[in-house]
């Protein structure tokens, strides 16, 4: 295709795929895209290893990484795994009754702290870990640094185009987009509200060309509810130069996400991808569990502010929740486009259909527009 990102990266399809699944990201980077492993659920030291597997696998083709980097968050310092001082006493309370009620069993009073520290562990969010993770990626053939949440620093544009890597930040409002262009980011990823994650209150129809004027001429990629051909074929249309997908893996045979959340996600409308604070502490779109209905109710407390809401949830209910695989309670980022998803598949038959459908609303514009 004869798209700048596809130049820039030497790809022959501009979709980029984020994942947090290794397998995903060599997968569709073989089949002629460009798969970013997402790294906010690793520590810093698996982070090496999960790149060496990529590097022994991928066949030399072009892959990133995406990182979350907030521009604000509360420290915690040394208080990580001190539930008493660490969250208030409301919130625990709150998590703990709410568990209880639905008779799902504390963790075993032997391995609590154990068990607590392996699952926060993962759960990576401030500044200093993210550099952590940057500076064992850069000892990898990365090709792209994308970051999730907030402009990428000046100092760390710099030294990844030292490296020749490019630095991408992603854009819920114009504003945002504005800040990573002056930054030097090498393009924008523009996300509309469907996405699954972290995301603004815009849709993709309204805010992909948005962006696309703002930051011209850097190119844009589009985001949020993006899993099909003709979404596709809207982006570029809109003006994009390809399109960033991540919901649309979690419905592979390659993906990440256990059985019992996957058949949810096969179950579930677009309508049960809410925009909830009650998993990390800021706007993300995550399934519908009993988890963010009761948050949602009369006389639930306040969420915390990131990370510490996400550390109250990985930390004290993530972990009670999915060592029992409680259905009701399970839940995972996911777009709008949950509402699509119906049956597992594999990574390159959803390139594979996404291209064939793309080739076919070009051909009905073609006979529209003739």
């Amino acid at each position: 295709m004869n798209s700048r990102l596809c130049e820039m990266f030497g790809i022959e399809v501009p979709i980029f795929a984020f994942s947090h699944c290794r397998d995903v990201v060599v997968e569709v980077s073989k089949a002629g895209g460009l798969g970013v492993l997402g790294m906010a659920r690793m520590s810093a030291e698996r982070v090496h290893e999960e790149l060496a597997w990529i590097d022994a696998h991928i066949d030399g083709k072009p892959y990133g990484i995406d990182i979350l980097n907030p521009a604000s968050y509360q420290d915690f310092g040394d208080l990580k795994f001190n539930p008493e001082h660490l969250f208030p006493q409301a919130q625990r309370d709150f998590v703990k009754n709410l568990l209880d009620e639905a008779g799902i069993p504390p963790l075993p009073e032997a391995e609590a702290e154990q068990i607590m520290k392996a699952m926060v562990g993962e759960f990576t969010f401030t500044p200093a870990e993210s550099a952590r993770m940057i500076d064992i990626a850069l000892e990898h053939p990365i090709k792209l640094i994308v970051n999730a949440l907030g402009s990428p620093s000046r100092a760390l544009v710099e030294r990844a185009h030292a490296k020749g890597i490019k630095v991408a930040a992603m854009a819920g409002a114009e504003k945002h987009a504005q800040r990573h262009k002056e930054v030097g980011c090498d393009f924008v990823i523009a996300v509309g509200t469907e996405a699954g994650g972290h995301t603004g209150s815009t849709t993709s129809m309204v805010l992909w060309p948005r962006i696309v004027d703002t930051v011209a001429p850097l190119p844009v990629l589009g985001a949020g509810g993006v899993g099909r051909g003709r979404q596709m074929a809207a982006a570029l249309a809109l003006g994009c130069e390809g399109v960033w997908c991540g919901s649309v893996w979690l419905k592979t045979v390659e993906s990440e996400v256990t059985p019992e959340i996957k058949a949810k996600m096969f179950e579930a409308g677009s309508e049960d991808a809410v925009l909830t604070r009650t998993v990390t502490g800021k706007p993300c779109r995550t399934l519908r569990s009993a988890f963010t209905d009761a948050w949602e109710q009369p006389g639930a407390p306040a969420t915390l502010p990131a990370p510490l809401q996400a550390l109250l949830w990985w930390g004290q209910g993530r972990t009670r929740v999915e060592r029992v695989r409680a259905r009701d309670f399970l839940t995972y980022p996911v777009g709008q486009i949950v509402g699509d998803m119906r049956a597992e598949t594999s990574v390159r038959n959803v390139v594979h259909e996404m291209l064939l459908e793309l080739l076919d609303s070009k051909e009905r514009l073609d006979r529209l527009l003739a």
